[in-house]
């Protein structure tokens, strides 16, 4: 099923002359895990702020199941329809990772809504990529990084989105923890039906990829 389209997307900063995307096409599909690589300046990190709703396109159209993200609720969308990881992790880390996870289900509001419901959810999420309940009640700052990231997707998970983007996701892990975090997106594709954005420009992630999209001077070349 297609999630996310693009048609003719292009997009300048206020104050610029050229344009940071031009003339992007491209198709995102349930079920499915897409590297957009490309060198630093190249345009990855504007086309993720484009397609996780952060920023609105200066020409064309993004669409998420067939309705123009500019006449959508970006606040839900984001909130709700799309969940990010990124490459330094964004959590709060003097509190546990259980309670990452359960503000996140506070702020998309779609998650059960007593306590003991969220973090009996936060608990399986955290369980479903690797964390168990005694590293889930720690404080983030004492577990690993490749730990924080395994707790970075699952709270880009906790209001079970249709769409996971992740900003070069393992650009501080070293190789074993790369392939262990890569399993984990490939798995929430191909056996749960997301579909999975990977902004990257390390080739082990683009070797995992059902597809990839090069970006190079704002323009895709593949």
């Amino acid at each position: 099923m297609k999630r996310l389209e693009l048609i003719d997307v292009s997009y300048r900063y206020e104050g610029n002359a050229e344009n940071a995307l031009s003339n992007i096409s491209a198709s995102f599909e349930s079920g499915n895990v897409y590297a957009v690589a490309g060198q630093s300046g190249a345009g990855k990190s504007t086309l993720l702020s484009l397609i996780s709703g952060l920023d609105v396109c200066t020409e064309g159209k993004i669409l998420y199941n067939g309705a123009d993200l500019r006449e959508l609720d970006r606040d839900e969308f984001r909130s709700r329809n799309v969940g990010v990881v990124f490459q330094n992790f964004n959590l709060l880390h003097n509190s546990s990772a259980i309670y990452n996870i359960t503000l996140s289900m506070n702020i998309g509001g779609t998650a059960a809504k007593n306590r003991p419901a969220k973090i009996k959810s936060a608990l399986e999420l955290l369980e479903s990529v690797g964390i168990g309940r005694e590293e889930a009640t720690r404080k983030v700052l004492k577990l690993s990084g490749g730990e924080q990231q395994r707790v970075a997707i699952a709270r880009a998970l906790s209001n079970n989105p249709d769409v996971i983007i992740a900003d070069e996701p393992t650009g501080n892990l070293d190789e074993e923890t790369e392939r262990a975090v890569l399993d984990i997106l490939a798995r929430l594709a191909h056996n749960e039906g997301k579909c999975v954005i990977i902004v990257t420009h390390s080739e082990n992630v683009t070797a995992v990829a059902d597809s990839t999209l090069e970006i190079a001077d704002g323009r895709l070349t593949s």
